[in-house]
């Protein structure tokens, strides 16, 4: 990865004097290790149900937030993964790849007075959509992917075919138009994702060849804040209370100037006046979504840093320690449990590693039972 790193990687290619085909090649076999420690790792690649699943509601970042693609390269992972299957794989994937580890739950509590302004607005637009029968000119074509009922997943299935672990999703979406929860505090809930690294690299500038790999490394991401992870953003657009504010002080003083100018005598001064306060609050409404916007990205920033764990070889070492510790925990656990009932089934010896930590430690985990016997019978400690 020195060769790739964004701080000193170009100088080291530089001094090494590779050709072009020869960094192809040592950056695919970068990607080739990469993968193999995330894999050992226990990192799973979001998948494109996963992205509908996190983007069918929303948490604490209520912005539409996307990617700006035309400053993504697509070329080192669509070699990579032309050249190495992998199923499952988001549609996003030649340009960006998201992995994700371990499920968590994050809970808050607050009065959301704007979020709730922003809820009844859009329930209220959506139900005038209906009436009037105007949805299908607001409607794009997209591409057919399964639909997400979101009553019927606000809950959350963990990893684990055998097992699985349910979380609940406590959203203001679905919350009731009481007076007491439009008024009071109200507690909201969200799945996360203990851990979340994105790996991508940003399109060379014209004239040059930025071979620069970025490796970021995020912690506690809830899910329907997924956006917080993605690489090179686009400026958010602004919510509904935001519209609906610009669009009904143009309207009130569109409306009074009308009426001024109905006035059979109307004094021109009157006009003049009327005129300069209309000017001067449009210039008010747009520099109020100019600190709108700002705060936007001062709270994605705040986010941002709060979020993020590491980068770049940070990373990288603790992937590689990460995996070590996997590794030698699960031969200790196989091997204690071995030690102690002297022979079992492979059946039996998974379900007992399972039960042990689930005693000791309170978690639940699909146990790698046959990665930990492989290494005992390589080290010739146990046989069949």
């Amino acid at each position: 990865y020195a060769l790739f790193d964004p701080v000193q990687g170009a100088k080291k290619l530089q001094q090494q004097n590779f050709s072009s085909e020869e960094i192809d090649t040592l950056e695919q076999n970068f990607l080739t290790y990469f993968f193999q420690v995330m894999e050992k790792s226990n990192f799973n690649i979001l998948s494109d149900d996963e992205v509908e699943l996190a983007h069918s509601g929303q948490y604490l970042l209520n912005l539409p937030i996307k990617v700006d693609e035309a400053k993504l390269d697509s070329k080192l992972l669509s070699k990579y993964f032309k050249e190495h299957h992998h199923d499952n794989l988001p549609e996003f994937c030649d340009k960006y790849v998201i992995f994700r580890r371990g499920i968590g739950l994050d809970r808050t509590s607050d009065f959301f007075f704007m979020e709730k302004v922003d809820m009844v607005i859009t329930r209220t637009w959506r139900w005038l959509l209906q009436k009037t029968r105007l949805q299908r000119l607001f409607l794009r074509k997209k591409k057919v992917k399964p639909v997400i009922d979101s009553k019927k997943n606000d809950d959350l299935v963990g990893e684990g075919d055998d097992k699985e672990l349910y979380i609940e999703r406590i959203r203001l979406e679905t919350m009731n138009l009481s007076l007491r929860n439009l008024i009071g505090k109200v507690a909201i809930q969200e799945p996360t994702f203990e851990e979340v690294i994105v790996l991508y690299r940003k399109k060379s500038p014209k004239g040059q060849d930025d071979r620069a790999i970025q490796v970021k490394h995020f912690k506690n991401i809830p899910m329907a804040d997924m956006e917080l992870v993605l690489p090179e953003k686009k400026n958010p657009s602004l919510t509904p209370m935001d519209w609906v504010q610009f669009i009904v002080s143009v309207v009130i003083g569109l409306v009074t100037l009308v009426g001024s100018l109905e006035i059979p005598k109307a004094d021109f001064w009157v006009v003049i006046a009327i005129l300069s306060a209309l000017a001067g609050y449009c210039a008010k409404i747009y520099f109020s979504f100019q600190k709108n916007m700002a705060t936007y990205q001062n709270l994605i920033t705040q986010s941002m840093y709060d979020k993020q764990l590491d980068s770049g070889k940070g990373t990288l070492l603790h992937l590689c320690d990460d995996v070590i510790q996997q590794e030698i925990k699960e031969v200790i656990i196989a091997y204690y449990i071995l030690m102690e009932n002297g022979k079992a089934t492979i059946e039996d010896l998974d379900l007992q590693c399972e039960e042990l930590i689930q005693e000791e430690f309170g978690l639940q985990c699909n146990f790698e039972v046959m990665d930990a016997v492989q290494k005992l019978e390589r080290f010739g400690i146990v046989t069949r």
